[in-house]
């Protein structure tokens, strides 16, 4: 479990303090939950976030546990540092926006005629509960030729899983390599 410590100070001093001391700043927020300024170790935050196993995880911010999910996050224009992140606490049974991210699955025909892989989208905005949450949405792209691009109409519809992207945006396309 991911342990933080809450900030007293959400002032630009305090900010670059933690930030020199290796921690990340985080706002972990909620339907009907006070907003928590918060901060992580670099490190730890970065470890725990790519070894989950679902989209929500749990962390423990000032002696209460919950489960979140990252919202957004930012991050430093040259060395890509993360430098911010916000959290957003998975209630059980509530219906909120969430990004998924896309995978693709198999080698596309196009491959074989000079063409490459494009995922335009790299996460996809979905409307639903934390439990009927995919970990990713996978698209298959072994019949893809170039030129062919897969919208989010084209995608496997997921039960109680709503996409609030437009249905014309195109997440995967075969593109020709230059």
């Amino acid at each position: 479990m991911l342990e933080g410590i809450i900030r007293e100070s959400i002032g630009k001093r305090g900010t670059k303090a933690l930030r020199r001391d290796g921690y990340l700043i985080a706002n972990i927020y909620g339907k009907g939950i006070e907003n928590i300024n918060a901060a992580f170790k670099s490190n730890e935050y970065i470890r725990t976030v790519r070894n989950k196993e679902t989209i929500a995880f749990p962390v423990k911010v000032g002696g209460n546990e919950m489960n979140v999910v990252v919202q957004s996050y930012e991050s430093h224009p040259v060395t890509g540092e993360l430098l911010h992140v916000d959290l957003m606490v998975a209630q059980p049974g509530v219906k909120a926006h969430y990004f998924i991210p896309v995978e693709t699955a198999g080698i596309a025909f196009g491959l074989k005629n000079k063409g490459m892989v494009n995922i335009s989208k790299r996460r996809l905005r979905v409307k639903a509960t934390v439990e009927d949450l995919p970990r990713a949405i996978v698209v298959d792209v072994t019949k893809m030729d170039v030129g062919d691009s897969k919208m989010i109409r084209d995608l496997e519809k997921i039960e109680n899983v709503t996409f609030t992207d437009s249905d014309r945006v195109a997440v995967v396309s075969v593109i020709k390599a230059k």
